[in-house]
């Protein structure tokens, strides 16, 4: 995606306004979508999000210069908005009719492992469809996403979701939830360790992974026009290491705990973003390093957090993490942009290394943002109930 945009005449510091304008969306869309969907439904509100995405795919694979795409992006975040939170939510409260809630974890990282070990082989055709023309793997993309409608069609709401009587819930109720859950004493170091500086210093790799990528390879000498076919074979290794790793999510969190996980990843990533500026070649085991934990990583999170809120509510508190995350990325976003166009890409990735080792310290010197112990859910759901 971002080769296409540099393609279509677009800077490093107007793709980084793009992301900006996608997490100000997020910003101010999360809360009031999550609310949507406590209120009409997980289903329907994964079925609006889906066929908003599909129309935006679509509408990019089209678009040819800065002021469209800023439009469709401002749709494209909506999409996610109404998935962000329902998504988990459908799944936690599926399983807890099934009582299998401590298998949220197990599952979602066996479904993420079944998406990216089909999207090894989409990668190779992407790579190759994108040495063709750019804009073809847009279209494919909404070909495959507006399937996800037909699948969502098939799918039943939660029992737990239906018992909660959430039409009756209030958007002030919903905010009050929302404001104890933020709140907690078990959450608030979590959620600025992981949904505010993780998440803002992981998301520049996905910004600035191809044109790194493109860097490397044409410094080593392969010709501009293999680009886009090799960035598909290595997306297609990107995706086989994540697959592999959500694989194992459920045997991670059993071996290796929550907290190890949590408090040994951002110094580890770190480390790594600021050895690649030295040593460029780096980049390339880095990123298959960062997408190969970013998924089990934040289906860990997702567990996390679920054990700790009730079903009431919970696609708007799931979405309300969303929303912190979008607006503690998006000085990140500009910040990096600028350093980009004026040193490079990869020095820009250094930089946002040195921030979360140093960021990640201080939080750990204030307060443990994780750990093992499992929550009494029983008095969380009473406290909640009474604010409600």
């Amino acid at each position: 995606m971002y080769l296409f945009f540099l393609a279509q005449g677009l800077s490093f510091t107007e793709i980084a306004i793009l992301e900006v304008i996608y997490n100000l969306t997020t910003l101010l869309g999360e809360i009031p979508t999550g609310y949507i969907g406590d209120r009409i439904g997980r289903r329907q509100s994964l079925l609006v999000g889906t066929t908003l995405i599909t129309v935006t795919l679509v509408g990019i694979g089209f678009a040819d210069s800065f002021l469209p795409l800023a439009g469709l992006y401002v749709l494209w975040s909506m999409g996610y908005n109404f998935r962000s939170g329902s998504e988990d939510a459908w799944l936690y409260d599926t399983l807890s009719d099934e009582d299998s809630t401590d298998n949220f974890a197990h599952i979602r990282g066996r479904g993420e492992a079944v998406s990216m070990a089909v999207g090894v082989g989409a990668a190779v055709l992407g790579g190759y469809l994108g040495s063709i023309d750019l804009s073809y793997p847009w279209f494919v993309a909404a070909g495959v996403t507006g399937m996800g409608i037909i699948v969502l069609l098939t799918l039943d709401e939660p029992e737990s979701f239906e018992q909660e009587e959430s039409d009756e819930l209030s958007l002030r109720q919903t905010v009050g939830i929302v404001s104890d859950v933020l709140g907690h004493p078990t959450l608030r170091a979590f959620l600025l360790y992981y949904y505010v500086l993780y998440a803002a210093v992981s998301y520049l790799v996905f910004i600035f992974f191809q044109p790194v990528f493109q860097t490397v390879v044409l410094d080593f000498g392969v010709s501009q026009s293999l680009v886009e076919s090799l960035l598909g074979w290595f997306y297609a290794a990107y995706s086989l290491v994540g697959a592999l790793l959500s694989y194992y999510t459920g045997a991670i969190k059993r071996v290796v705990g929550l907290q190890t996980w949590f408090v040994v990843l951002p110094f580890a990533v770190g480390t790594t973003l600021v050895a690649m500026y030295f040593v460029p070649i780096l980049a390339l085991p880095t990123f298959l390093l960062i997408r190969g934990l970013s998924d089990v990583t934040r289906s860990l999170a997702g567990q996390y957090i679920n054990d700790r809120i009730d079903s009431l509510g919970r696609a708007t508190v799931l979405s309300a993490m969303a929303m912190v995350s979008g607006l503690a990325v998006i000085p990140f976003q500009l910040g990096s942009g600028l350093i980009s166009d004026t040193v490079s890409p990869l020095f820009a990735l250094g930089v946002g290394g040195i921030v979360l080792l140093i960021g990640s310290t201080v939080i750990l010197l204030w307060e443990t943002p994780v750990t093992d112990e499992q929550p009494d859910t029983r008095s969380g759901g009473r406290h909640q109930e009474e604010q409600v």
